[in-house]
């Protein structure tokens, strides 16, 4: 479970480093390395971020039980 937790994790750092550079540039790097936005392997590389986003809401959890 550890390795899904760093993979998601590493995602979700891409994928938030991705949009700090389409709000700061308006440049999507995603876009940029996998040939646009509606690439398949682009379009994989935002489905895989946004579901690494919903398994990091576990994350909470373990937050709120560490600070107890």
């Amino acid at each position: 479970m550890k390795t899904l937790d760093n993979i998601a994790l590493a995602l979700l750092i891409v994928g938030g480093l991705n949009w700090l550079l389409v709000g700061l540039f308006n440049f999507d790097l995603v876009a940029m390395l996998f040939g646009g936005q509606a690439a398949i392997i682009s379009r994989i590389v935002y489905v895989l971020v946004g579901l690494s986003a919903l398994y990091c809401i576990k994350l909470f959890a373990n937050i709120n039980n560490m600070a107890r």
